[in-house]
């Protein structure tokens, strides 16, 4: 049995409603799409000699890009690279392409379990990357965001919120070798809805249609949230994405993965006993456990009082000091069904925000089935 699949029996074990009925609520509403992805034109059976010829190609769209870099910077970046290379070989990816796509992520994160890479999983750093990337938005300029994936370029990529995210992106760069006609921006937001889908959590809906950018779109540090403080500067961070206090709450849940590395934040620990399964444990356990100030030479943690195991953040704590948040808190600790809900309805919003309506592929996202779900079809 595969990692995947013993974590997600694991998970089904220890929550009575099983993950289908769970998921039932967000399937139904977006399942469909009203129009088709454009037909592709006729091609071998075979996508593997295409993709390799498209990495030639991309040399002619980079050179439009330098002799068009005088115009406007988001028209001409449309054209160059691998996207240049696409139009010119009239390539179009399919959903089935994507789901490719979907599977080699969700093979590299189980490999984490054979390296022995933290938890045994790759998927919460796949999911802080797509995150962070997505996180930058800036509702009044429309800057940031996933769709130019400028995490790629200095100083973004020093930026101290995005330390140790080289480990993502060295992982998704050898994904990107294999499949050199998606964007980093898909890339990586679909890494990151895969992350969540493949450790229990709900489908998030999910559509291509970022493009690379260059360096100097990369964002200014400071858009992402600090942990050291409270909630007044959630929601100034948070609030300049576009999200409410219900919204705020809901992402923070996303910490029921992952842990903190003395060596990248300087705090250290998982938030939750089970830091590859996406549930709402991050919330029963703020309210449940006693949590005391860690007494260390770090920065300011909390940490549970029982068995000194875990840890909170100052701005998770806040959740339950806050009264608007700690409303919702509570709620998505007494209701998985409710967060899971809200967690994927945000989760859509952040990988979408300041991506032009223009440049999707589809009008409505995609369902991206599971590979246990694609088994279970196969069988069927």
């Amino acid at each position: 049995m595969s990692f995947a699949a013993l974590r997600a029996s694991l998970h089904r074990a220890a929550a009575p409603a099983p993950a289908a009925f769970r998921r039932s609520a967000v399937r139904s509403s977006v399942r469909r799409y009203s129009t088709e992805p454009p037909t592709p034109t006729p091609a071998p059976k075979s996508s593997t000699a295409l993709y390799a010829g498209l990495g030639a190609a991309a040399l002619g769209g980079v050179a439009f890009w330098v002799f068009t870099s005088q115009g406007d910077s988001a028209k001409t970046i449309a054209k160059s690279g691998i996207q240049g290379a696409k139009a010119a070989a009239k390539f179009t990816p399919t959903k089935e392409d994507y789901i490719k796509i979907y599977n080699k992520v969700a093979e590299v994160m189980d490999e984490a379990a054979d390296k022995d890479y933290d938890d045994g999983s790759y998927g919460p750093i796949f999911l802080r990357l797509g995150w962070h990337s997505s996180g930058t938005f800036d509702k009044e300029s429309g800057t940031g965001g996933s769709n130019y994936a400028t995490m790629r370029f200095a100083p973004e990529s020093q930026h101290g919120a995005n330390n140790g995210l080289h480990v993502a992106r060295e992982l998704m760069e050898e994904i990107h070798k294999e499949f050199p006609w998606v964007s980093y921006g898909d890339l990586w937001t679909l890494g990151a809805v895969t992350a969540i889908q493949e450790m229990g959590g709900p489908h998030v809906p999910w559509r291509p249609g970022r493009i690379d950018g260059v360096a100097a779109q990369a964002t200014p540090d400071g858009r992402l949230p600090d942990g050291a403080k409270g909630a007044d500067h959630l929601r100034a961070v948070f609030g300049r994405m576009g999200f409410d206090d219900r919204e705020i709450v809901a992402l923070s849940g996303g910490h029921a993965v992952g842990r903190c590395h003395r060596d990248r934040s300087g705090w250290d620990g998982p938030w939750t006993f089970s830091p590859a399964t996406v549930s709402n444990s991050f919330f029963k356990l703020l309210f449940d456990e006693t949590w005391v100030w860690k007494k260390w030479d770090g920065p300011r943690q909390l940490e549970d009082k029982g068995t000194r195991s875990l840890m909170m953040l100052p701005t998770d704590y806040v959740l339950v000091q806050d009264k608007s948040f700690k409303k919702w808190a509570r709620a998505y600790a007494d209701d998985e069904e409710l967060f899971f809900k809200d967690f994927a309805g945000v989760c859509v919003k952040l990988f979408e925000n300041g991506v032009p309506a223009h440049q999707w592929v589809t009008s409505e996202p995609w369902i991206m089935p599971t590979t246990e779900e694609q088994k279970e079809a196969k069988s069927s």
